[in-house]
């Protein structure tokens, strides 16, 4: 295969290179080159494979269109290959904002406690959590960070190409530079040079600038939509009402407004082919974040909530392990587990409530006769008897008064 694309960019006219405008691309590289060069290397041959299958197809070799399809299919193939880091990103990114209300729990508990001792528990405390949880800030930024040098890689190839052609050079690999040039000559709908952007459109006017600076705004505009809706996807559906409470949420929305602003200043800066890189990967995560949330939804979300609806209406449920079975089985297993809860509530030892001393005292004095206070009162009560009322006759044969002496005797002749 390479091979062949070899022949083909060899077979490649010469093109005539302009008086260049943009400063000589370093003979030497640096570090930062050298760490970077075997991602250009791969972008490079993934885009000049899609160009050789379209314009084997019949299209232009120096067509916007071919060009504009072989981005996208750039995109298709790199983000393909990161659909693995992309789920356990998101599940990592949804760990850590469950995990957000037991964390602040934590970070209260030791508020204001500087010493080592307090500083040590807390990091027993914190690490337990992850432990728990099985997640990690590392591992929640660790999917990003190995994406990030691809996504630059593809920036920087699409980025150079204006230097590269004017000063006659191609990439580092594939990319030679004939097919640079034909790269540079590309134009969207016949308009808009590829390598073009917002701010050097306005600034230079050349010719059909206006129809040039109306396509980049419009794309600048589409970019930033489709990062806004794929940030509020997260934070909007896919998250529990614990997670909404903790302080990664907070930030995350902050995010939410913060990032737009971001793009809209980048965005004058990026060429149109950039741009067109960009947004195409928003579309991809956009539409692959809606699928991931809508088949692996937090639990206790509104996306949880809106797929258990769904699996009602077709009469399957998610059983104990987060499997869809029939609904038949998933009400058999959930008769099956109050049952088992039951009988662990039956065997379980009840607990006793505990007894303060004045109910202590009084259970013991039920239990046992109390001696009357006055033994020489013949009608008097015992305790907790009370005395003769006041329509009862008393011992000496008289009305009772209803007068009572302490523990409710009276005196022999009933008088008070």
């Amino acid at each position: 295969m390479l091979d062949l694309l070899y022949r083909v960019a060899a077979a490649t006219p010469t093109p005539v290179v302009p008086t260049p405008t943009t400063p000589a691309p370093s003979s030497s590289l640096d570090f930062f080159s050298t760490i970077m060069w075997p991602f250009k290397w791969i972008v490079e041959a993934i885009l000049v494979f899609w160009h050789w299958i379209f314009t084997s197809l019949g299209l232009p070799a120096d067509a916007g269109l071919t060009w504009v399809l072989s981005i996208i299919g750039l995109v298709v193939v790199v983000r393909s290959a990161l659909i693995p880091l992309f789920v356990r990103y998101i599940k990592s990114q949804r760990k850590m904002m469950e995990i957000a209300p037991e964390m602040r729990k934590v970070q209260e508990k030791y508020r204001g406690k500087k010493d080592e001792l307090s500083r040590e528990a807390m990091r027993r405390e914190t690490m337990a959590l992850y432990k728990k949880h099985g997640t990690t800030p590392v591992s929640s930024c660790l999917p990003m960070l190995v994406q990030m040098p691809i996504l630059l890689g593809m920036f920087y190839t699409l980025s150079d190409v204006k230097k590269h052609a004017e000063w006659g050079v191609g990439g580092v690999g594939l990319l030679n530079k004939e097919l640079t040039w034909q790269f540079y000559e590309a134009k969207l709908f016949g308009v808009a040079p590829l390598h073009t952007s917002l701010i050097e459109a306005v600034n230079q006017k050349p010719d059909g600038w206006e129809a040039t600076v109306a396509i980049l705004v419009i794309l600048v505009i589409l970019m930033i939509a489709s990062q806004f809706i794929t940030q509020l996807q997260i934070i909007s559906k896919n998250l529990s009402p614990e997670a909404k409470t903790g302080q990664a949420y907070q930030m995350q929305r902050i995010m939410l407004y913060i990032l737009p602003l971001a793009f809209i200043f980048s965005g004058v800066f990026f060429p149109l082919g950039v741009v067109l890189y960009w947004f195409t990967s928003n579309i991809w995560t956009m539409v692959q974040q809606f699928l991931v949330i809508r088949n692996l939804p937090t639990p206790g979300s509104e996306a949880a909530k809106a797929r258990e609806e769904r699996l009602a209406r077709k009469g399957k449920a998610l059983d104990a392990s987060g499997k869809v079975v029939p609904m038949e089985k998933y009400q058999a297993e959930q008769q099956r587990l109050y049952e088992e809860a039951e009988r662990a509530k039956a065997q379980a030892p009840k607990r006793q409530q505990p007894t303060g001393k004045q109910r202590a005292k009084k259970q013991a004095q039920k239990g046992k006769p109390t001696p009357p206070k006055n033994p020489n009162a013949g009608g008097g009560s015992q305790s907790g008897i009370r005395g003769p009322s006041s329509n009862q006759k008393n011992p000496g044969g008289g009305e009772g008064s209803g007068g009572q002496m302490p523990g409710g005797a009276q005196k022999p002749d009933g008088t008070k």
